[in-house]
């Protein structure tokens, strides 16, 4: 059983502090008494505080709502290199360092990105700022009614912040209406008659599904460093600098690193007062408050220790490749602070102070989209894609006769001629030499790609050297032993140019016979003419199916 889970009845809750465990209750002094507490229920809760722990320890491992992945599970194309330090022996983190570049995206360096164009409003990456809810700070006020001028303490409790979360949905195809900030609201502060202040209210993010969710560096920082590398580096490019760059982070995990611990800016355990009528020098030199202050310390360390349970976020990201039914949290609002009424006891009688609310938690989280289709066509810049798309599906890509013409993907459903089912078909911008190294449309363009049971390659039979031309494609993708991990079938385009000439026969049968000796199938077609189309798609049908 998780303690953290443990709840409590308000009713018999300091009564069962006496009947439970000490162990049981080691996550659980943050249990402050419910409303309307009278000085002994105070006392109780107070003298509880001074016997528990004093000092914060490491925490059990947390999920992000069930959706932490273990590393085990992931696929290679999540995974990122990461060097793991040497551990000191006084800290519960893992020292991670890893390159910068897995923790931004290049589209957001405006002015050293070659790649600004649109097509459509098609957007697959955004780099948003994320902020949850701050609590609400306790009140302090006093009963009072026509026969006495000042009664017991009656301040109620702040509001707990309000969270970020995110839902995966269907419908959604682009991340282009996120916005650029996602604000969770900040709880209300208490106020008299024992009334806690109001929930901040939640903010929910819906995205498409296939959206990977992953924590980043604010993009204002990046550029700043990159701009002051590349003055002194004035020959390297962006992807290198990126790569370069290494980045520390304090991550939590058994064995291996699985998420990276973030942090709140809020006051320390034993500070976060509000003082109302006497200042804060006036109660720091009571003994009585000194003595209040170290007792609600253990409070406070409660909140910190469960803020860390809560603040982490997995280090590969979330994979929101299904639908999920339940949003689930990204960060968590900061808890309300305490009413002055939780401190009457038979010593302090008027107490004039409460507890500040818990900030909330700021950070820049990067999504991004890898679209789910089960082919994925791949190409040198004009090599006919989207034609052989155009002819084979309800997709209507844009089609010419220059280089680069597909500038973001594109997605065709094909019904199967066998069976009638369905299966889908992405076309992303060509490929060119050097494509790896941030040329031409770069690679960035194969996150859409990397789900895919099958990988079509098309070239073009009218080029001088087509055999090369696929050589340049699997280079690009990671060599011959990344791309065997995918059904694959080569397409020969444009058959129908010079084809009675022995050359062009001889460029095929070369082809041919690599694929062949890879185990892959290979076929010439002509998009343009639509010339072979029927085995097209037989072929691709099994390729994505079976």
């Amino acid at each position: 059983m998780r303690v953290s889970c443990l709840k409590i009845c308000p009713m018999t809750q300091m009564a069962s502090y006496k009947s439970l465990p000490r162990c049981s209750i080691r996550w659980n002094s943050n249990f402050a008494p419910d409303n309307a507490p009278r000085a002994t229920d105070n006392e109780q809760w107070l003298d509880h505080l001074a016997k528990t722990r004093k000092v914060l320890q490491p925490l059990p491992e947390h999920g992000n709502g069930g959706y932490l992945l273990n590393d085990a599970n992931l696929p290679e194309n999540r995974k990122f290199p990461i060097e793991v330090a040497p551990a000191s022996s006084d800290s519960p983190y893992i020292n991670v360092r890893s390159s910068l570049a897995h923790f931004t995206s290049i589209q957001y360096l405006q002015t050293f990105n070659k790649h600004k164009h649109r097509q459509g409003n098609f957007v697959d990456v955004r780099i948003i700022k994320c902020r949850s809810g701050s609590g609400g700070d306790g009140a302090v006020s006093f009963f009072r009614d026509a026969g006495r001028s000042i009664g017991p303490p009656d301040g109620g409790d702040g509001g707990d912040g309000g969270s970020v979360y995110v839902q995966s949905v269907e419908g959604l195809n682009s991340l282009s209406k996120l916005r650029t900030t996602y604000t969770g609201g900040d709880g209300s502060n208490g106020a008299a008659d024992q009334l806690d202040g109001a929930r901040g209210k939640d903010t929910l993010i819906t995205v498409p599904v296939g959206t990977i969710v992953r924590w980043c560096m604010d993009p204002r920082e990046v550029r700043e460093l990159v701009s002051k590398k590349i003055k002194y580096k004035k020959n390297s490019n962006l992807r290198s600098i990126l790569e370069e760059t290494k980045l520390k982070l304090d991550c939590t995990g058994k064995n291996q690193p699985n998420c990276i611990q973030l942090f709140r800016t809020a006051y320390n355990p034993g500070e976060g007062w509000v003082f109302k009528g006497k200042s804060k020098e006036y109660h720091d030199d009571k003994d009585w408050f000194i003595e209040l202050k170290e007792k609600v310390k253990s409070y406070d360390i409660g909140l910190f220790g469960t803020e860390l349970q809560e603040d982490r976020f997995p280090l590969y990201g979330l994979d929101l490749s299904k639908v999920t039914e339940k949003p689930i949290c990204l960060l968590k609002g900061g808890k309300g602070g305490l009413g002055n009424m939780h401190f009457l006891t038979n010593l302090v009688r008027n107490p004039r102070f409460a507890k500040s609310g818990r900030s909330g938690l700021e950070q820049y989280l990067m999504f991004e989209l890898k679209m789910i289709a089960d082919l994925g066509l791949v190409g040198l810049p004009n090599a006919g894609k989207s034609t052989i798309l155009n002819k084979i599906s309800n997709a209507r890509p844009r089609i010419g006769h220059w280089q680069f013409t597909t500038l973001s993907p594109t997605i065709g459903t094909i019904k199967s001629v066998r069976d009638e089912t369905t299966f889908t078909v992405a076309d992303i911008p060509g490929i060119i030499q050097g494509a790896s190294k941030d040329k031409g449309m770069g690679l960035d363009f194969l996150r859409h790609i990397e789900r895919s049971k099958g990988w079509v390659f098309v070239v073009s039979i009218a080029d001088e050297d087509p055999i090369a031309d696929l050589n340049i494609l699997i280079n690009e993708l990671g060599g011959l032993e990344k791309v065997r991990t995918k059904n694959v079938l080569v397409v020969c385009n444009k058959a129908d140019i010079d084809c009675e000439k022995p050359e062009s026969i001889n460029k095929y049968r070369k082809i041919q016979t690599f694929c062949r000796e890879q185990s892959w199938d290979s076929l010439p077609i002509s998009a343009l003419k639509e010339e072979n189309i029927d085995v097209l798609l037989e072929k691709m049908a099994k390729c994505a199916l079976y």
